[in-house]
């Protein structure tokens, strides 16, 4: 049974790669449920490895492919990345909030006993 349970697991990473780690599309070309692979994730340290592997090997491609459309001028792209990698630079958004109103919060155990009265 090991040596049949091995080969869809074979079938099923080689799917995820094509498929870029997309589960269920990888489940459904290498007819393998996805609650086999999910289980096979929790049970298989080997195998969520490999798995584990490949989502890296789509985050590098996805990632080139960003790197491609910054050199291409994309305004989005170059500020989607300095959003996400430039941070420790200084490009994040901030919300500031500023609070006036000087009221304690006890307004919000009357919303709870609310609540719990419509749930009743």
């Amino acid at each position: 049974m090991t040596d049949k349970s091995d080969t869809k697991k074979d079938r099923l990473i080689e799917a995820l790669g094509k498929s870029l780690g997309v589960v269920s599309t990888a489940c459904k070309s290498a007819n393998v449920s996805r609650d086999t692979h999910y289980r096979w994730m929790k049970e298989d340290a080997e195998y969520k490895s490999k798995v584990i592997e490949l989502e890296n090997i789509a985050l590098d491609f996805a990632e080139s492919h960003l790197h491609g459309l910054i050199k291409e001028g994309s305004a989005a792209a170059t500020i989607f990345f300095l959003k996400t990698k430039g941070k420790r630079r200084g490009y994040i958004e901030t919300t500031d909030l500023t609070i006036t109103e000087k009221k304690p919060l006890t307004w919000m155990n009357e919303v709870s006993r609310k609540a719990k009265r419509e749930r009743k």
